[in-house]
């Protein structure tokens, strides 16, 4: 076997989740959203190898690729969290208490200046302009469970009740 073959015998073993992706997309180029989607399911992010190798997979630059998954906010090249606390800023939420919140959180999170996701991946902690829920302010979004008229107290609680959970369901 020479080194070219060898070496793409390694790609695809590395990349095999990726391969699947992308043969379920019949590995057409006019699907790169679709299959970036299902790629940031599976990791949480768009790791950078593998975007290349999606680029090379479709016949496309890597610029193309790399261009279309950081165009798009949904999609992120860092890791993130199993849970994504999203905290409102817009106005409504900004007046009835939203700072607070995003503190508690930072510090119950031990996140540090410039961090926005835990060091064990549970939690990713990010501020939004504006969830839609202006009659539930200050609001937080987990996931895609909508929590309104939130305090900071109870934003540390919910947190807490999700770490023991997993916790728990570690130890199962």
């Amino acid at each position: 076997m020479n080194l070219n073959a060898q070496n793409n015998v390694t790609s695809e073993r590395q990349f095999e989740k990726v391969c699947t992706i992308l043969d379920a997309h019949n590995r057409n180029p006019q699907k790169l959203i679709s299959i970036l989607q299902v790629i940031q399911q599976e990791y949480r992010y768009l790791p950078k190898p593998v975007l290349q190798y999606v680029a090379t997979s479709l016949n496309l630059s890597p610029a193309h690729v790399y261009g279309v998954a950081t165009f798009y906010s949904h999609f992120a090249l860092e890791p993130k969290g199993k849970f994504v606390i999203k905290i409102c800023d817009g106005t409504a939420c900004h007046v009835k208490g939203s700072t607070p919140i995003l503190e508690a959180l930072t510090k119950r999170l031990k996140l540090k200046e410039g961090e926005t996701t835990t060091r064990d991946l549970l939690f990713t902690l990010e501020t939004v302009s504006c969830l839609g829920a202006c009659g539930l302010a200050p609001a937080m979004v987990i996931n895609e469970d909508v929590y309104g008229q939130i305090s900071a107290q109870r934003a540390v609680e919910i947190i807490d009740e999700i770490a023991v959970k997993e916790a728990n369901h570690a130890d199962s």
